[in-house]
């Protein structure tokens, strides 16, 4: 029924989602710096632009070096969360990321969250044993019919059973779907939110789908913006005091978007620090490296058009610091 909500109903439904936001996690905007060290993946979801049969696209990975340095700068910017997210790519061995977790907890102290997609239980726990604090891990859509078609050869079981491992071994486990997918129904829509609620999650990333050219579903319309907002105010009356980001995505279909998604439930920005040679070349949508060119300017604005609303970013760190 929420879900269907229109004109005043829907206003009354965005009111009562900012009220629980602000009363379960405040008015803060929290920050997460994205480092996307690699767009090499091993899978073929028809979704995105990663895919491995996407021949058209420039495939890169960070050297360690670059990847420290990005995250001095991440630290450097006053973000206290970095965000070191790939494909799915096994030449990122789980004794490489727990090599860089231990050095960049030691050097930055920042907070380490990895979004580097599903993995055996024994490269999850090594992780959790290096020092990385959460996880991500996208659910996509609950629907399980709909899950095999979209990224074939996988299942859903698969997945929540690797978010309930994240959650066993004690990570920050964050999931999420996308809106407006081919084939999609209200009542899949409704299971996302009973998949986040259930697992407990404690970051929820919901976005659009967004159609991508060079993959399969090229031709297929975007989800409607309004739909995301709907399906993200009554993720946050049902989770009440999860994180939930004002996503990338819907920033890529209009900015302002992302400022509405912060009135209506969301209360984390993941700016995205990529150097500039390798953002452009993460293609998993269309328009998404011109989003944020300059992580520093886009926080600038974000800061401007936040203080109107009363909401302020949560810099945890002068940008004097290492």
């Amino acid at each position: 029924m929420l879900l269907s909500a229109a004109g005043a109903e829907t206003e009354r439904l965005f009111a009562a989602a900012n009220q629980v936001r602000e009363t379960c996690v405040g008015g803060g905007v929290l920050l997460r710096g994205i480092l996307e060290i690699s767009n090499v993946c091993e899978r073929n979801c028809l979704y995105c632009g990663l895919r491995k049969d996407n021949g058209k696209i420039v495939r890169y990975r960070m050297e360690d070096e670059e990847i420290l340095a990005s995250a001095r700068r991440i630290r450097a910017a006053g973000v206290a969360t970095l965000v070191l997210q790939s494909g799915e790519d096994s030449f990122f061995t789980a004794s490489k990321i727990c090599r860089l977790v231990e050095i960049i907890k030691k050097e930055t102290a920042l907070t380490v969250t990895l979004s580097l997609g599903e993995r055996p239980y024994q490269e999850y726990r090594a992780f959790r044993e290096a020092g990385a604090d959460r996880y991500l891990l996208k659910h996509e859509t609950a629907d399980p019919d709909l899950y095999g078609r979209l990224r074939p050869g996988l299942r859903l079981e698969d997945r929540l059973q690797s978010i309930r491992w994240l959650k066993e071994l004690g990570f920050e486990a964050g999931t999420g779907n996308m809106v407006g997918l081919p084939w999609q129904t209200a009542d899949s829509l409704v299971e996302d939110i009973a998949v986040m609620q259930d697992m407990g999650a404690d970051m929820l990333g919901i976005g659009p789908f967004i159609a991508h050219p060079d993959t399969p579903l090229g031709r297929f319309p975007n989800g409607d913006p309004e739909l995301v907002f709907k399906v993200l105010a009554v993720a946050r009356l049902a989770t009440r005091t999860t994180n939930i980001p004002a996503t990338t995505a819907l920033g890529t279909i209009d900015p302002r978007h992302r400022i509405k998604a912060l009135m209506v439930g969301a209360n984390v920005v993941m700016p995205d620090f990529t150097p500039d040679r390798y953002k452009k070349h993460y293609d998993i949508y269309p328009g998404k490296s011109r989003t944020e060119r300059h992580a520093a300017l886009f926080l600038e604005q974000l800061d401007h058009d936040l203080a109107p609303l009363g909401r302020r970013l949560e810099i945890k760190a002068s940008k004097d610091e290492n």
